[in-house]
């Protein structure tokens, strides 16, 4: 009579074990990993993820170009929205001068300050020649939008014009330059517009150069 007693008391016992055991709160799971964690394999550190801190948004492009260009608000974002919906927010943007003139063969020079953020405005010439079917001059400020360009060095090289990428909007004239994975859109207004059929390039530089070459 005393085993049996003992084992279902052990039995009893165990049983109350079990139960409170199930009835415990189970240990929080895991926070998930942090965002933002190391790039996939292949990507490149000089291209990161779009950030808004270091990209600018369309409404301060669509004021900066305004007051910069002297043009209305309306007539900059109609511009602005098509290169947003082509291109996304900026890394960077040039706000400078610039005179041209052709008869079928001509020229551009210019000057400017490169925008970044976090970092100080630094000061870029750019001169090249365009040939194609354009006649006219003029002297005009440009605002242009930079993609891709996190480093101000990779600005100073030539950035072939693609062609058939001209177009006007509002009184307002874009076209695209690119090289390697970066893009330039530089937006016009001024005296004697030219968004003629034209090809060419413009070579950027830290210093001002005549030859156009």
């Amino acid at each position: 009579m005393d085993r049996r007693t003992l084992i279902v008391s052990g039995l009893v016992t165990l049983g109350a074990t079990s139960v409170a055991r199930a009835q415990q709160p189970l240990p929080p799971a895991a926070p998930p990993p942090p965002a933002g964690g190391p790039p996939p394999p292949g990507a490149r550190p000089d291209y990161p993820a779009v950030d808004e801190k270091r990209t600018y948004s369309r409404d301060e492009i669509v004021n900066n170009v305004s007051d910069f260009l002297g043009v209305t608000a309306e007539a900059a974002g109609g511009a602005i929205e098509r290169i947003f919906k082509e291109n996304g927010r900026p890394s960077a943007y040039i706000a400078g001068e610039e005179a041209s003139g052709a008869i079928t063969i001509g020229a551009r020079y210019g000057r400017g300050l490169l925008y970044m953020k976090e970092k100080q405005p630094l000061e870029a010439f750019w001169r090249g020649p365009t040939i194609g079917w354009d006649l006219g001059g003029n002297a005009s400020r440009v605002f242009t939008l930079c993609y891709n360009l996190w480093y101000p060095e990779r600005l100073f090289q030539r950035f072939p014009g693609v062609e058939g990428s001209a177009y006007l909007v509002g009184g307002v004239g874009v076209n695209y330059q690119r090289a390697d994975d970066i893009t330039l859109a530089p937006i016009r207004a001024g005296v004697g517009l030219r968004l003629g059929a034209n090809v060419g390039y413009l070579a950027y530089s830290r210093k001002r150069e005549w030859i156009p070459v």
